[in-house]
């Protein structure tokens, strides 16, 4: 049998959360969890204008990240897995994914132009579209940190709604774009924009 798209039950403008609870589409878990939608959806944008063969190892990390953010977004609408003892876990986020960024801009980094101006968002369509998604992602960032100091104060009945991990995640993974914009930007053979203040 096929799965149908629509439901209808969110016609009334009410959604289900992975614990169960039926919340308003404007509540800030389902806000949370549709900009993840959207940055994922963003990536998806930018590697499909890397048709290069140069970009492949570009496109499989990108991809990586996608699968993340779809545990992600899991995650924040109240969604837990659990350890081989049965126990639900806070988050399926580790340090390691943290780790893996931050090796993958030092080794970008190693190809490009030290920074000695601020860069404007452009240059290749790769790397403009990579600018959106960092945009996002330190919007979602922004999101996160709302959620935990505001009324939900990151507890619900289901336990942590955004895990300490899963934000610095979100931290590393804005600052992961823009260097990927910039390393798109060299490999399509295009300069940074630079940005130069009208005061000079």
């Amino acid at each position: 049998m096929t799965m149908k798209i629509y439901t209808k039950k969110g016609d009334g403008g009410r959604t289900h959360l992975a614990t169960g609870a039926r919340v308003e589409k404007n509540h800030p878990r389902v806000d949370l969890y549709g900009n993840v939608d959207e940055l994922n959806s963003y990536i998806g944008v930018a590697m499909a204008q890397m048709q290069s063969p140069a970009f492949a190892p570009l496109r499989t990390e990108l991809e990586e990240q996608q699968k993340l953010l779809f545990e992600m977004g899991s995650e924040l609408a109240g969604f837990r897995s659990k350890d081989p003892d049965g126990e639900a876990r806070d988050t399926l986020f580790q340090m390691n994914d943290i780790e893996i960024l931050e090796s993958a801009m030092d080794r970008m980094s190693e190809d490009l132009e030290p920074m000695r101006s601020f860069i404007l968002p452009g240059g290749s369509p790769a790397s403009a579209a990579l600018q959106v998604c960092r945009t996002i992602a330190r919007r979602l960032e922004r999101m996160m940190v709302d959620v935990r100091t505001g009324p939900l104060a990151n507890q619900d009945e289901n336990g942590v709604i955004v895990h300490d991990l899963a934000l610095g995640y979100t931290n590393r993974l804005s600052d992961y774009l823009f260097v990927a914009a910039r390393y798109s930007n060299k490999l399509d053979g295009v300069e940074d924009i630079k940005w130069t203040s009208r005061s000079k």
